[in-house]
């Protein structure tokens, strides 16, 4: 078993559609920083979602929804992902506006 803290991911959503961000490997348990930082002069609405067995990136699986990120500022989550079927997503209100980085302890 090996425990390391490293970036994950990093994905700027260029549309307004959900943009997958991380899947666990595996047989890993990954405890989960998500960063999404605002890089515009503008209020940006993301939704942020977690479907713990599948691809579902709607009102079922958000844990943020329509949360306002003001202008140079950035919302972090944490969370934990253990199934490998499991997908972490994002979708921003405004195209080329939120910048999502994923750093996360994976237990192999």
């Amino acid at each position: 078993m090996s425990l390391e803290y490293k970036q994950l991911a990093q994905v700027r959503a260029t549309d307004t559609n959900p943009t997958f961000l991380y899947s666990s490997g595996v047989g890993e348990t990954v405890l989960i920083e998500l960063v999404i930082v605002n890089t515009t002069v503008d209020d940006v609405a993301v939704r942020i979602f977690h479907d713990n067995d599948g691809t579902t990136y709607d009102e079922s699986t958000a844990i943020r929804w329509d949360f306002i990120i003001e202008a140079g500022l950035f919302l972090p989550i944490k969370i934990k992902m253990d199934n490998s079927a499991g997908n972490l997503a994002y979708r921003t209100a405004t195209a080329n506006a939120l910048t999502a980085t994923v750093y996360g302890i994976v237990k192999t």
